[in-house]
């Protein structure tokens, strides 16, 4: 952890809420986030299967990590769209791979990909806007 990518290393140190899931950042480069997470069984729904919410959680929380790689100010979630495409368990380990597509000004476009081995669990796309700098 060094250059750049120290600040979505920090920001994740300090994220009590995805910490708390039991998420786990496994790399952060320039425009590119990796994070993890087991789904427990309190992030299980009715239907007995891992609720959206869980998921959508894990992307976003990549894709934050993604937006405040380069240290050059704060970046927030302007908003997301998630589509899921498979049911994730209990048990199952989640892999969310979150990858800058453009960035244009103070604005960005990313895509997040949640996988569960080879298999798509959820495709999310997150647009993020970078806070002017108070002085």
């Amino acid at each position: 952890m060094s250059g750049r990518n120290e600040a979505a290393w920090r920001m994740f140190e300090a994220d009590r809420a995805s910490k708390n899931l039991g998420m786990r950042l496994v790399e952060a480069t320039d425009g590119l986030a990796v994070v993890e997470m087991t789904v427990g069984p309190l992030m299980v729904n009715g239907h007995g299967i891992a609720h959206g919410g869980f998921v959508f959680t894990l992307a976003d929380t990549a894709f934050a990590c993604a937006c405040n790689v380069d240290g050059q100010g704060v970046t927030v979630a302007s908003g997301a769209d998630v589509t899921f495409v498979a049911a994730a368990h209990e048990g199952d380990l989640l892999v969310a791979t979150a990858r800058e597509r453009t960035l244009f000004g103070r604005s960005g476009l990313y895509d997040v990909t949640v996988r569960r081995g080879e298999e798509v669990v959820a495709e999310f796309r997150g647009r993020s806007r970078t806070l002017p700098q108070r002085g």
